[in-house]
């Protein structure tokens, strides 16, 4: 029986199955994930600020070292998390603050390229990805998106593509063969349109990890659990928070 097919990567079927036993005597729940995920999340709001105000204090050199520091730290972090469940309890906050490092920078500079034409976008994007986040909870929470197994299927296989034809756009820009509809200020209806289907799927994949982290509740997985679990919330947090801001930088690029 497949308690744990997910979408998300950092959230599969397997590492839970593999928790799951033993003579644990404290167990994950659903209140605890959340709570983590809160944590990790002022983590993220932290960092984010630090390399923010480093922007706008002049100070982009150090800016880029925090940002590309947190860009590889974050990346080696996830992938420890994700092949050490165990080590969630401590990485996972590293990780939180790594990726805010990132977040900030990035949103520093985005949002200096548009602010002409949009004063307002990284807020803008913010409110709107924490938006979705909730509208995703209610349909999860109401039954109204339920994730079946068919659900799960497709969805892996649309997560599987899309890392696929990442994974070829930056192989061709190694060799200088650049997209333009994968630019930031494409406002071509192909852009366009990758944006919104890549930032659906990262919307959808939240149905996903609400419904790892309920399971991993009622299967009786251990504590650490919550951590991990928080941490593949995060993940797909940080991803649909990107689509979103590139959509609005789109959009941004087209007015006047």
């Amino acid at each position: 029986m497949a308690l744990f097919q997910s979408g998300n990567p950092t959230l599969s079927e397997k590492i839970f199955n593999r928790s799951i036993g033993g003579s644990q005597t404290e167990l994950m729940t659903v209140k605890g994930s959340i709570q983590k995920f809160g944590f990790l999340l002022l983590l993220v709001f932290a960092g984010a600020a630090y390399t923010w105000k480093l922007f706008y204090e002049f100070k982009v050199p150090t800016m880029m070292i925090f940002m590309w520091g947190g860009l590889i730290g974050g990346l080696i972090t996830a992938l420890i998390i994700s092949f050490r469940p165990t080590t969630a309890k401590w990485l996972a906050p590293v990780y939180g603050l790594l990726e805010g490092f990132v977040l900030g920078a990035f949103s520093a500079l985005v949002n200096d390229s548009v602010k002409g034409k949009y004063p307002n976008i990284v807020l803008t994007a913010v409110m709107l990805t924490f938006g979705v986040a909730f509208a995703m909870f209610l349909l999860y929470s109401f039954r109204i998106i339920r994730p079946t197994q068919k659900f799960k299927a497709i969805m892996l296989s649309c997560i599987f593509g899309i890392g696929l034809f990442y994974l070829v756009y930056w192989v061709l820009l190694l060799f200088h063969v650049n997209l333009p509809f994968m630019s930031w200020n494409d406002t071509s209806p192909l852009g366009i349109g990758i944006n919104l289907f890549v930032a659906a799927i990262a919307a959808l994949t939240l149905i996903l990890d609400f419904e790892q982290i309920e399971t991993g509740e009622k299967s009786g997985a251990p504590k650490y659990m919550e951590w991990y679990g928080a941490f593949g919330l995060l993940v797909t947090m940080v991803w649909l928070y990107i689509q979103i801001l590139k959509l609005l930088s789109r959009f941004g690029s087209n007015r006047n």
